[in-house]
């Protein structure tokens, strides 16, 4: 009995509860398993969160041998698809180790107490080293960059120092890092803070990226040349024209209050002798072919008229 046509089953028979969206009650349930998972476990090696500690731009936790498992170059085939999905967990975030801070936290060891009266074996919890409010799920805990150590939101806010409270390292505050943050804002002005260090040269670690100084220093020797090109042409121009005034000025002098260095200085005279020394060349060209076009009046002719001068009599028929 059954899909033999005898029956018709109906709408609400076959959808059982109709698509609705989730209640706030159901998104809070679920960013709070989302925070537990992501305070207790690597999203990389998804392995449990063990000292050292470190997190990238977006206060996202990792285990620090996790990320170098990541960075360390891999010649096998097989380990490519583990690759490629490190990089969809990162997003791009970490390329060397300057890219992560290592987070410290305040440890505190709580000890349980079994049904029978003996302890059992102590447990680590995070704990605010100021206020020894417990860090997890649910709490604003904050991290400074760059020594690294973790307080509530709320505490370091309060006391507005400029160094840490427990190494006196100075910091700014918006090098203050959310850890896992939930608020979009709070997502988007960490993004932002990564964008402008990168501007800048730096890393999350405030760190000199790796070849930045190369390229910096490569650009601005490259604006040098182009600048000493360009003055060297504008040099150049200048005396070219200078040479020329003075040539038809008849003054091979320099002006005076028109050259302001000694480089232009020197390149003038420089040119102006070449000037000359062409100009006098010139002039004893010109005076070699007028005197090849006419004669001097000293030669001497051979005997003869002028049907035969220009030519030569054999020796037997002079006789």
């Amino acid at each position: 009995m059954g899909n033999d046509g005898g029956s018709i089953p109906k709408r609400r028979e076959l959808v059982k509860e109709a698509a609705r969206l989730p209640t706030s009650a159901e998104i809070k349930e679920s960013q709070q398993e989302q925070q537990e998972y992501h305070w207790t476990t690597c999203p990389l090696s998804h392995e449990p969160l063990k000292e050292p500690i470190v997190s990238d731009s977006a206060g996202i936790l990792y285990n620090k041998d996790a990320i170098l498992e990541f960075l360390l170059p891999q010649g096998d085939e097989a380990a490519e698809p583990s690759k490629a999905d490190g990089e969809e967990v990162l997003g791009g975030r970490v390329r060397s180790l300057k890219d992560v801070v290592e987070v410290k936290f305040e440890v505190e060891q709580d000890e349980a107490v079994r049904n029978d009266g003996k302890a059992s074996p102590k447990r680590s919890k995070w704990i605010c080293p100021i206020t020894n409010k417990v860090l997890g799920p649910g709490v604003r805990a904050v991290y400074l960059v760059p020594c690294g150590h973790a307080f509530l939101e709320s505490t370091v806010r309060e006391i507005q120092g400029e160094a840490c409270l427990q190494c006196n390292e100075p910091y700014t505050p918006e090098n203050m890092v959310i850890i896992l943050p939930i608020l979009y804002t709070d997502k988007e002005s960490q993004i932002a803070r990564a964008q402008k260090l990168k501007d800048q040269g730096l890393t999350h670690s405030l760190k000199k990226i790796t070849g930045s100084g190369k390229k910096r220093k490569k650009n601005e020797d490259t604006v040098k040349a182009e600048a000493t090109q360009g003055s060297l042409s504008t040099s150049v121009t200048e005396t070219t024209s200078l040479a020329g005034d003075s040539r038809i000025s008849g003054n091979t002098s320099t002006p005076k209050g028109r050259i302001q260095n000694a480089a232009t200085a020197s390149l003038t005279a420089k040119v102006l002798a070449e000037e000359e020394a062409k100009a006098k060349r010139r002039k004893l060209d010109s005076n070699e072919n007028l005197k090849s076009l006419f004669s001097s009046g000293k030669a001497k002719h051979k005997d003869g008229d002028f049907m035969t001068r220009g030519f030569s009599i054999p020796a037997g028929a002079k006789n």
